[in-house]
Formats: C-alpha cells, sequence, structure tokens
C-alpha cells in the first residue's frame, strides 16, 4: 500500500506522454466532496445560512445539536494533504466568514464552521504543491457564508498572494504539458461575482449532485446528466448520498459515514464503466465522500480510466 500512496501522490506526473497534451477536462480526474469537513468544531455555531429551526434548536440544545450535524455534515476524515497523497486532485471548499466577526479570519463550514483558517490549510496546500511540482489541483471555492464585497476582496487578495505564479488563468487550455511549460499547478474557480474583474479565477464549475440517499438514484440521475451532454469545460460528477431530516429521525444511531459505506458498492461499479474524453457521455472530475475510506479504491480506480484515453491516442 505504501508504494500505491507514493505513486497516487505524484500520478500526473507519472501519466504516459501520450496523455500530457490532452486538456484537464477531458481527463477523469478524482476529487473530494467536501473536502474540508474532517475538521469542524463542534463548538461552533450554526451556519447562518442554515433554516431557522436549526439555529433556534441550537441556541436551546446546542449539546444534542451540534453532535448531530458533527455526524451528517462530516464527509471526510483525511488531512488535506493526506487527499493529495492518496491522489485526489480536485478540492471542494465551502468558505465562511464568522457573522460579527470582527477579523478578517475565513473558515471552512458546512453546517457548522471548521476549526482550522482557509489561510493555515491553502498555506498547507502551497507547500504541499513545491514538494510535488508536477502535480495540478483544481479547487473550488463556493458557499460563502457571512461574506461580504470587502471579504470577497480580502480573500482573492489572499488566494492570489498564496499561489502567485502557479494559478493557471482562466484563458489557458491547461493540458498537462502546458502547465508543466508555464508553472502552473492551480486550477481555482471561485463562485461569486467579485472575481469577474480577475483573469486568474474560473467561474463555477458545473456539479452534478442527485440529492438522495439511494445509490440507484444517483446512478440513473449522473447517466441522465450525460444523455444531455457534458459541459465544454471542468465538470464535476458526485457520488456523494445526500440525507434529509426525515432520514436523520427515523435513523438515530447512523451517520453519514456508515451510511456511504453500506451503500458505496454500486457507485464504485458505476465509476468502473464511465470513460473520460471530450464526448458528450465522457465524465472529468468524479468526487465522493470518505475517500480514505475506501483504502483509496476510489482514487486509483478514476485514475485508471485514462488507460482508455492511452488507447485512443
Amino acid at each position: 500500500m505504501e508504494n500505491e500512496d507514493r505513486l497516487c501522490s505524484d500520478w500526473m506526473s507519472e501519466l504516459p506522454e501520450g496523455l500530457w497534451d490532452i486538456p484537464l477536462w477531458n481527463l477523469a480526474i478524482p476529487g473530494s466532496h467536501d473536502t474540508m469537513t474532517y475538521c469542524l468544531d463542534q463548538k461552533s455555531s450554526v451556519l447562518q445560512s442554515e433554516p431557522k429551526v436549526l439555529r433556534v434548536l441550537d441556541t436551546l440544545l446546542p449539546c444534542v445539536v451540534r453532535p448531530c450535524i458533527m455526524k451528517w455534515a462530516t464527509s471526510q476524515e483525511d488531512s488535506i494533504c493526506n487527499q493529495l497523497d492518496s491522489g485526489i486532485r480536485f478540492l471542494d471548499l465551502r468558505i465562511a466568514h464568522k457573522t460579527k466577526d470582527p477579523d478578517k479570519v475565513f473558515y471552512f463550514a458546512h453546517g457548522i464552521y471548521s476549526l482550522v483558517t482557509v489561510k493555515e490549510v491553502l498555506t498547507e496546500v502551497a507547500d504541499w504543491l513545491d514538494q510535488h511540482s508536477k502535480e495540478v489541483v483544481i479547487m473550488a471555492c463556493s458557499a460563502f457564508d457571512g461574506m461580504n464585497l470587502h471579504h470577497h476582496k480580502d480573500l482573492i487578495h489572499f488566494l492570489i498572494t498564496t499561489f502567485e505564479t502557479k494559478m493557471c488563468p482562466n484563458s489557458v487550455t491547461p493540458s498537462l504539458r502546458e502547465c508543466w511549460n508555464q508553472t502552473f499547478q492551480v486550477i481555482l474557480s471561485y463562485d461569486a461575482s467579485a472575481a469577474s474583474v480577475c483573469e486568474k479565477l474560473w467561474s463555477k464549475f458545473d456539479y452534478w449532485w442527485a440529492n438522495t440517499t439511494n445509490p440507484n438514484r444517483v446512478i440513473s440521475y449522473l447517466d441522465e446528466r450525460k444523455d444531455e451532454g457534458r459541459p465544454a469545460g471542468f465538470f464535476a460528477a458526485g457520488l456523494n448520498l445526500t440525507e434529509d431530516a426525515g432520514y436523520i429521525l427515523s435513523h438515530p444511531r447512523q451517520s453519514l459515514k456508515g451510511m456511504t459505506l453500506s451503500l458505496c458498492d454500486p457507485l464504485m461499479d458505476w465509476v468502473k464503466q464511465q470513460r473520460p474524453g471530450s464526448d458528450s457521455a465522457c465524465i472529468n472530475v468524479i468526487c465522493a465522500d470518505f475517500v480514505s475510506a475506501y483504502s483509496y479504491e476510489f482514487t486509483q480506480l478514476v485514475i485508471g480510466l485514462n488507460r482508455i484515453l492511452l488507447k485512443e491516442t
């Protein structure tokens, strides 16, 4: 397993030369859904964007509400650098600013806030990229709970300062060879209008999300989206299962992890049947929850799909 992990940590540089000139949106790329939920802070308050009834309950019964949120909002267990080492190259980053916080500090969030800050984590990513100079990471920043225009400007300034020359402009058609020649290592999508004037930031990437606890419905939904035709650029197919209040109340002893791992087999079988490329029915990024809990089977499956392209070149 150690050797497999090492190869996954540099899998892009290990790809055969026949794949170096293919646009990255035509490769199969493994991603993690809600990347930063491994470090949620159970002591934090519920986000303002959550339903009012949940926020009221949080003020009355935080000792009940917050552990429940932790069980169902935590979708990853490994740190971001461990995810990158395992082969993940698409990071789903939900960012927030704490209400009434006078400091310009940003956190990750999913129901509640993260323990670590955006600055701390993305500095780690920049350091990781320095150690893996031929790997390219796609980051999708979204949500932005509690953020105003000034917050966006501060965050964008931090992102550009942190990654500097590593950032691939949105005017480039990125292939591995192009990224290596230009020393680009970061493709950063920013889902807010404040980013529209910055050519180093990409617009929102399409994310296919079925919003169901039933894996067969997830598969049907993804196949329907494929039948409609893939977007022209980057896009992600989400394997993540999604619970609702009714499901949580009827499964008091379960968690998102328990539900996901008990129902993942059909989803992994679906991955095996996919192919990357430019055709309308091809996939690009495939995202999953608990990527490390599969013993890295998921990332290796997705990376392995690129062999199909090699046979076609």
